[in-house]
């Protein structure tokens, strides 16, 4: 598959019922519920002013975070995956997307006017958005979109990444490592590096592979999955012909 923007890998015509997503605890998700979820997560983000131009923090590496990646990048918007405890003088910061607990902890200091949106318990405090239920009752469908290439997707806080250099980025590792329909790519590396993104999210996703999240602890099965021949995001034990070297993938 190829795209000029990432999302033209969640559109309408691409929903099937295949694998696209596995968590932590090994349950799939397809790629129907995957790119309806996205759209319905971009629509609950608009209403807290993400847009072109802003930028979102996003903690955690479970589906819940993944899909508010995909939304704040169907609304044009950068994700900063990861970000540090002090945002305050983060220009343009919009909207905090991380664990409830640790937003009514004040683990994470925002500018003023920024947004905090909590996902897994119902949070208690009356100004953090509830993600998870926001979520699901949202329209399951997105108005057309014209992204340029060029637009901003990602920032690790030094730099930024468009749309066009992560997706090269991504296609590079398909054709490097010869990925195809049904592959599994582990992310064991954190998002918060472009590079993981690009070949551990985006690359399964235009040859039509499979994400596997491993979050804050490996799911049972993920290493005889790479043994088997699939693929992990790692700088370190995993076998050499089923690596993704982050340093080998080119992103600017």
């Amino acid at each position: 598959m190829t795209a000029a923007t990432v999302d033209e890998l969640l559109t309408r015509e691409l929903r099937n019922d295949r694998p696209s997503l596995v968590d932590a605890t090994g349950r799939e998700f397809d790629h129907h519920w995957l790119c309806t979820t996205a759209w319905k997560s971009g629509n609950f983000l608009r209403h807290s002013g993400v847009r072109k131009g802003v930028t979102v923090g996003i903690a955690g590496e479970n589906p819940l975070s993944l899909l508010a990646f995909f939304g704040t990048t169907l609304l044009e918007g950068t994700t900063r995956f990861d970000p540090p405890a002090d945002l305050t003088d983060v220009e343009d910061f919009r909207a905090l997307v991380a664990p409830v607990r640790d937003l009514e902890s004040e683990t994470y200091d925002l500018p003023r006017g920024a947004q905090r949106i909590g996902y897994g318990t119902k949070p208690e405090q009356p100004d953090i958005h509830h993600f998870d239920a926001g979520v699901w009752t949202e329209n399951p469908a997105f108005p057309p979109l014209d992204i340029d290439s060029e637009t901003t997707i990602l920032t690790d806080g030094e730099r930024t990444v468009s749309h066009a250099d992560a997706l090269a980025a991504a296609s590079d590792v398909v054709e490097t490592h010869g990925l195809e329909e049904g592959d599994r790519v582990v992310v064991r590396e954190p998002l918060s590096d472009p590079k993981a993104v690009a070949a551990g999210v985006l690359a399964p996703l235009l040859a039509d592979g499979v994400i596997v999240l491993t979050g804050d602890e490996r799911a049972d099965g993920q290493e005889s999955a790479v043994e088997r021949g699939e693929y992990a995001v790692s700088s370190e034990s995993v076998p050499e012909p089923t690596r993704i070297e982050l340093d080998a993938v080119s992103l600017p």
